[in-house]
């Protein structure tokens, strides 16, 4: 019956062709050129138009498919159910981790991450870690430097307690792959790192019954977390487990011991459908790649994703605002249907997190879970012509880049000869670019910073401009000379935070006066444009509603005290306003800056203006040059 009223219902509508809808874009944007206003090109290499109809999508190959089916683009199982994971440090205080463990098992949490800090991690550690965890009831995931030896330990505990084989989830993050990018080499293993991969199938044939102990770990997260685009991300990642897969059955290992045994880690940013489309482009790619194999188990062919907020995106000024960030990042996840997430606490950046920014970011999950009930439906993204249109997208791109990984010789050889780290490198170098013109935005950074916040006396120069990429395990390579060129990763945001952070220790107050006068709304307009330029730096701006004549406002403007005056007006009113506050000015050292590029621009600068400021200006550049012209 509904499905007859809707049916009804439709018909009184008339269809809409394609033509109509482009014969009505091309009207409102009056002869503007659509391809330059309307079509995104994107980081990823393809551009994305503003809508998609059913036509686009009949060359899709993918749709039609049930979740847990092949290609598993709709996810590799049937539910929508994931794990909710906090990483607790396993220093020497093993039975303090053990606490906090109990603690946030209670609190919602039913995937433990725990980082072993110590090769010499023993089986009385592993007891002691885990006494009192019921190990079928939670899923365990090991990394750091001890994961090889924990992964031994944890292999023999479970045989020996006789432990029934499809109630233990257990991950290890053992990836000499991600050491060898991240490091640039291959530490005390042979030069190819053989002995590890060697030692990885030793482990692999250590208890196979054990089909959800993961082993393998693909570390995607280390390219999202030096600028790479989704696409580097993806392609690299799957070149890396392609590489496990090639090497361990090289050794005599079966591509179905092999396969089920690698867990996926991807990090996801703020590109909200672009992730979504990621996630489920990653499946699709992994099923494909492992058909030649001709595995005889299906779940060979089934991507297993673990996923983590992006550090990236993170910021230490105005950090409340990562809690957002978080928790948009962890629906994007959540749409496209994962085995685990973790959301990376709002403090993460600068201190280790406190047990406040550690329940939000749990919260968040629980949230999404329990209230928006986003494990209830299974890809609800399916049949979103946008969505399925940026999958296809992501999936084409990321193929090929694949493909030219292989075509070197695979992940090894590719990364040895630098081809990894160019690529990455130029693609943060663009990010990096856009992020100093504000093409791309990191809210209360480069955008809308925080007017009154200073920096804490806990953050140092070290925290904001130090990179991710160091060790800080203790293990005996850690402070060697790399072989290869390593990948470093960051935060976009650290360059315009080393600005600031110099300005709030520099014992100085610079302060950037609005002098607003002439057309009272391009006067406001430009004022409030100006005052969140100049606060991206650290510097205090006086804001003002408006002078009524521009001797009123220079007058106000020498009482402040101000280094930096901007005048704000309107393009028209320049011609006359800022040669007369320029004037007022002269010779005072105090910097005349005109907010906006008017046509008048080259008369301004034959009388002597040369600051000027406006939404192409390059954010980072102008301001450091402003902060060196106040010697700071």
């Amino acid at each position: 019956m509904a499905e007859e009223k809707a049916k009804k219902l439709m018909t009184e509508f008339p269809p809409v062709t394609t033509r109509e809808w482009e014969e009505a874009i091309a009207k409102d944007l009056k002869g503007a050129d659509r391809t330059k206003k309307l079509v995104w090109r994107t980081l990823e290499g393809f551009s994305a138009e503003p809508y998609y109809r059913a036509e686009d999508m009949a060359g899709l190959k993918h749709l039609g498919t049930a979740p847990g089916a092949f290609p598993y683009v709709r996810g590799v199982k049937a539910d929508n159910n994931w794990r909710v994971r906090q990483t607790i440090e396993v220093g020497e205080d093993v039975k303090a981790a053990n606490t906090q463990a109990h603690d946030i098992l209670m609190k919602g949490v039913d995937s433990l991450g725990f980082v072993i800090k110590s090769k010499d991690f023993s089986a009385a550690d592993l007891d002691a870690l885990l006494k009192g965890i019921t190990i079928t009831a939670v899923e365990l995931a090991f990394s750091g430097c001890g994961v090889y030896r924990a992964a031994e330990l944890f292999l023999d505990k479970v045989v020996a307690e006789k432990l029934d084989p499809e109630q233990v989830f257990a991950v290890f993050g053992i990836d000499p792959l991600m050491k060898l990018s991240k490091k640039g080499s291959w530490g005390c293993s042979a030069p190819d790192g053989a002995k590890q991969f060697a030692r990885i199938k030793e482990l692999l044939e250590k208890a196979p019954q054990y089909k959800r102990v993961r082993l393998i770990a693909v570390n995607g997260t280390l390219f999202h977390n030096c600028g790479a685009s989704i696409v580097q991300e993806l392609a690299f990642a799957l070149a890396m487990g392609h590489e496990y897969v090639v090497r361990l059955t090289d050794l005599g290992l079966d591509v179905d011991q092999v396969a089920p045994s690698i867990k996926f880690n991807f990090a996801v940013g703020t590109n909200y459908f672009m992730e979504i489309a990621k996630l489920r482009a990653a499946r699709m790619l992994w099923a494909n790649i492992m058909v030649p194999y001709n595995p005889k188990r299906g779940c060979s062919s089934k991507l297993r994703a673990h996923i983590q907020t992006s550090a990236w995106n993170q910021t230490v000024y105005d950090p409340y605002v990562n809690m957002l960030r978080g928790t948009t990042e962890a629906m994007s996840a959540a749409i496209a249907g994962v085995d685990s997430i973790e959301v990376l606490p709002f403090d993460h950046a600068y201190e280790k997190p406190t047990e406040f920014s550690a329940r939000i970011a749990r919260n968040v999950q629980l949230l999404l879970k329990e209230e928006s009930h986003f494990d209830q439906v299974t890809d609800p993204a399916a049949g979103s012509y946008y969505i399925e249109e940026l999958t296809a997208s992501i999936a084409e791109q990321a193929w090929k880049l694949f493909k030219e990984v292989e075509e070197k010789g695979g992940y090894t050889a590719a990364f040895e000869a630098g081809f990894i780290q160019d690529q990455v490198e130029a693609t943060a170098a663009v990010r990096d670019r856009n992020i100093a013109t504000r093409r791309e935005i990191l809210l209360g950074t480069n955008q809308y910073p925080n007017f009154g916040e200073t920096a804490s006396a806990e953050i140092t120069e070290d925290t904001v401009t130090r990179g991710m990429h160091k060790c800080s395990c203790g293990c005996k390579h850690a402070g060697r000379e790399p072989e290869y060129r390593p990948l470093k990763p960051y935060r976009g945001a650290m360059a315009f935070e080393a600005m600031r952070l110099r300005t709030d220790r520099s014992g100085k107050e610079p302060k950037a006066f609005m002098l607003t006068c002439g057309t009272l709304s391009m006067a406001r307009a430009r004022s409030q444009f100006a005052c969140n330029f100049f606060a991206c730096a650290g510097i205090r701006v006086i804001d003002n509603t408006f002078f009524h004549s521009v001797a009123e406002g220079v007058e106000a403007a020498k009482q402040s005290g101000a280094g930096i005056v901007v005048v704000c007006s309107s393009d028209d009113d320049y011609a006359t306003v800022a040669p007369q506050v320029y004037e007022a000015f002269k010779g005072t050292g105090t910097i005349v800056v005109v907010a906006g590029a008017p046509a008048c621009q080259p008369e301004l600068e034959a009388a002597g203006i040369s600051h000027f400021i406006s939404v192409r200006s390059n954010v980072l550049e102008t301001l450091e040059n402003y902060l060196q012209e106040l010697g700071i």
